[in-house]
């Protein structure tokens, strides 16, 4: 069967903890879109660690992993990545490319920089990564596939032609140097002997172990809100985070996602600009609560720039379980909101003076104000409690509101950054 973890909310909220957890009693864990643009942020016996391409079943040698051909490959970082995880004592991941996956190229992460500097202070908040220009590419259909590396005659024509594409905005628009075919050749040719040993047929890879009953979990990047579709455009990332997705970006059947965990983190927190309705706007408020957050504070796993936080917000997380088709929700990092006397919820949106508990599009979302409901705070350190019935009852309390605001049963509740610190409902 496949099981997807998805994020029901903006990203990082804490979908590689639980991926980490589940990969346990899974045979294949497959990251299915985004590429080193986020990080997921894992600690376990190894180590403290922030995956960026890796699925993050690499920390069991039982487990395939695979990256999926929707993902954007940046060859460099993946093998970095890797490196880095066998120093720490991580035996070496046994790892699968899917043959069809489409490479991020320098090139990319030059237009992605030189667009943030045009837009200045209209830019989109962008980590710099090439993902934009990555995947524009790809639907331009001059993307270039792993596969194509083995066939130079017909890359260097595709090269030339990008070369042809490309250097006008380049040199036009962005005042920069023009690209070389030549040059971009034996990058690419760098990038192909780093991974002919990973290349394969993942598709059926997939088909095969679904068929042999093996247990396949499908891993998302970021969240809902950051859907090119059904987030919040234009401030999205420039591929699908959805679930359904994963059948795409992975190469299998939709039909065999049977469970779909959508995880949302006990409090809101963003990376990048965009609407974020329940956003904590007194700066020392804030600041304390990116300080406590996560593991060693809100900041993100990739950049290391300050998250924006903001209380937890129903309309949003409900509105992203359901685009999700979320079969269980997983609560994160409720440990942290131990200190507060009081923890404001936001229960609905007012837009022109009307409250609404639907989510809006986004030129309405920019007119929202939260709608906060206060409950009282349980005052106490709860990492370490492994049974829901020893947690304070305010804390219950919390979760269970939360919970019936959602429409989406809870049956995960984390209370710490290690992988043991789960409680199951």
């Amino acid at each position: 069967m496949v099981k997807a973890i998805v994020g029901a909310n903006w990203g990082d909220e804490g979908k590689g903890k639980i991926t980490d957890m589940m990969a346990e009693q899974a045979d294949v864990v497959v990251r299915f879109q985004g590429g080193a643009n986020a990080g997921h942020t894992i600690k376990n016996k190894y180590g403290k660690f922030a995956l960026h391409t890796c699925p993050s079943g690499v920390f069991y040698e039982n487990v395939t992993n695979i990256i999926g051909n929707g993902v954007a490959l940046n060859v460099p970082v993946l093998m970095k990545e890797i490196e880095g995880l066998v120093e720490k004592g991580v035996p070496k991941p046994r790892l699968l490319i899917s043959d069809r996956v489409q490479l991020v190229m320098p090139y990319h992460i030059l237009f992605d920089e030189c667009e943030e500097e045009r837009l200045g202070g209209n830019s989109f908040g962008s980590t710099k990564s090439g993902i934009a220009p990555f995947y524009s590419d790809k639907y331009l259909k001059i993307g270039i596939q792993a596969c194509e590396l083995f066939d130079e005659p017909y890359l260097k024509d595709r090269l030339e032609n990008i070369c042809i594409q490309k250097n006008p905005v380049l040199t036009g628009l962005y005042h920069r140097e023009p690209l070389n075919a030549e040059d971009l050749f034996r990058t690419c040719m760098e990038y192909k002997d780093m991974v002919e040993p990973y290349l394969a047929d993942t598709s059926s890879f997939l088909w095969n172990a679904l068929k042999e009953g093996k247990t396949v979990l499908l891993e998302g990047q970021l969240g809902t809100m950051k859907d090119t579709d059904q987030g919040i455009y234009p401030m999205v990332t420039s591929s699908s985070t959805l679930a359904g997705f994963g059948a795409v970006g992975a190469g299998v059947p939709p039909y065999e996602i049977k469970q779909i965990v959508a995880v949302s983190k006990a409090y809101s927190s963003s990376v990048g600009a965009g609407a974020f309705v329940s956003e904590i706007l007194d700066p020392d408020r804030a600041e304390e609560l990116r300080r406590r957050g996560g593991d060693g504070g809100e900041y993100g796993a990739t950049t290391g720039r300050p998250r924006r936080v903001g209380w937890y917000d129903c309309v949003a997380s409900r509105y992203g379980c359901r685009l999700q088709g979320a079969t269980d929700v997983a609560l994160t990092v409720i440990d942290v909101l131990g200190y507060l006397d009081e923890i404001p919820v936001c229960v609905g949106y007012e837009i022109d003076g009307k409250v609404t508990e639907d989510f809006p599009t986004p030129r309405l979302l920019e007119r929202a104000k939260p709608v906060l409901e206060t409950l009282p705070g349980w005052k106490c350190d709860i990492s370490g409690i492994r049974k829901y019935e020893e947690l304070p009852e305010n804390c219950r309390n919390y979760i269970e509101f939360i919970e019936k605001h959602l429409g989406f049963p809870i049956t995960m509740v984390s209370n710490g950054p290690s992988r043991d610190d789960i409680i199951y409902r």
